[in-house]
């Protein structure tokens, strides 16, 4: 059975792009940590309009596309990521550099914001875990986030530069070539406090990023709640 296609809301719907359109609204909302009802009430979608989109029975509208996005947080870019290929399972599962999708538009932050640029590396954010490539700017520095605890794992592996890791209470450097595991649990904070840019790969499960954290983070108020690592 080939991979799901990609929908377009201006074009005629298939019923594989709207399963997939479907499963990347529902793939978002529970990163959210949203009810369908929550993100019903947001949007302005009868509840059970939005049931069905995501079970990839209805096709929605442009605008009901961007209401959704919106109340999730995102651009509605987000549902359409590029992925040109051969076959349909390298258009759904293969993802070519110059298409991976930007973490800081989850993260409600621009890259001089965070310190950190980070990229999507798997084709979804909906698996047991997700993959992805973080750059630190130079002197960047996060404020540690006693809000954001929660079930799963964080893995890294340091490509180039230093980064001062933050576990607990103790401060760890990590130099090209070391790696972390840690449960998600535990508070935590990286920074790069080098001169130079630092690079890594990182691998969490799952994708959690609250919606109320977006929230606290655009009050810009001091002792704002950031999204960790």
């Amino acid at each position: 059975m080939g991979a799901p296609s990609k929908f377009d809301p201006s074009k005629p719907a298939t019923t594989d792009s709207l399963v997939s359109f479907g499963s990347e609204v529902r793939q978002l909302r529970r990163a959210r940590q949203m009810t369908l009802k929550e993100v019903a009430h947001a949007s302005g979608v009868s509840l059970s309009h939005l049931s069905a989109i995501e079970r990839g029975s209805s096709k929605p509208s442009i605008d009901v596309v961007e209401r959704i996005a919106e109340a999730l947080g995102v651009s509605s870019d987000w549902f359409f990521a590029r992925r040109p290929g051969a076959g349909p399972m390298e258009q759904a599962y293969v993802v070519r550099k110059k298409n991976r999708r930007n973490m800081n538009v989850l993260y409600g932050e621009t890259v001089e914001e965070a310190g950190y640029s980070d990229a999507l590396l798997s084709s979804s954010i909906g698996g047991s875990f997700c993959m992805g490539i973080a750059d630190y700017e130079p002197r960047s520095s996060k404020i540690p986030d006693q809000f954001y605890k929660h079930g799963g794992e964080l893995h890294g592996y340091i490509l180039q530069g230093e980064l001062e890791l933050l576990i607990g209470e103790e401060q760890i450097t990590l130099r090209q070539g070391d790696s972390y595991s840690f449960p998600a649990s535990v508070i935590h904070d990286m920074r790069n406090m080098t001169d130079s840019i630092t690079r890594l790969i990182w691998a969490n499960g799952p994708v959690i990023i609250p919606k109320e954290v977006i929230a606290d983070k655009r009050a810009d108020e001091p002792g704002d709640q950031r999204q960790p690592k």
